[in-house]
């Protein structure tokens, strides 16, 4: 076997023992320079720290949003919801005609709607970190809507099933 294919089965090998930790799915949009929207899903989305208020997510540097997205002076995440299967698959290809059916104004990156939470951020400060930018933004609005989320694990959108037995929540 040469080395080309033994990396090749190594970071597949890596990418499926990665593909066994759930995560939500999200959809980032932001405005570029002529003011039309870009947009994409991710799977990266953090919670980086409370006070202040920072989020963080990650783009590969081949991502046809790239400068866009390194550019953008402010981004918009929208956490989708487990019935927006669609939207996720429609953020995910390249070349859709993603912004079908949903409104925009020319001032700010837009919120999916129907999603579980969404979050307006200001570009905080942005990190390169192998083949990818991490972009971290300040939150500066942002609300929920209390509905199940979209999770994907192991290449494929999951469910959640409500547990029978709750973990109950810490008395402050």
């Amino acid at each position: 076997m040469n080395q080309q294919n033994n990396n090749s089965n190594e970071i597949a090998a890596l990418r499926a023992s990665l593909g066994q930790f759930p995560t939500g799915v999200a959809v980032v949009t932001a405005l570029a320079e002529n003011t039309r929207p870009v947009g994409m899903t991710i799977n990266s989305f953090n919670s980086v720290s409370l006070t202040p208020a920072l989020v963080s997510w990650c783009i590969d540097q081949q991502s046809a949003s790239y400068r866009t997205f390194a550019r953008a002076k402010s981004f918009a995440i929208t956490v989708l919801g487990e019935d927006q299967i669609e939207l996720a698959m429609r953020f995910a290809t390249r070349g859709a005609n993603k912004f079908r059916g949903i409104k925009y104004g020319a001032e700010n990156a837009p919120v999916i709607p129907n999603g579980c939470a969404w979050f307006k951020c200001e570009s905080h400060r942005s990190i390169l970190l192998g083949d990818h930018l991490m972009l971290v933004g300040k939150i500066v609005a942002f609300a929920r809507n209390p509905i199940q989320p979209l999770v994907f694990k192991s290449g494929q959108f999951q469910q959640l099933v409500q547990s029978a037995g709750m973990v109950s929540q810490a008395a402050a």
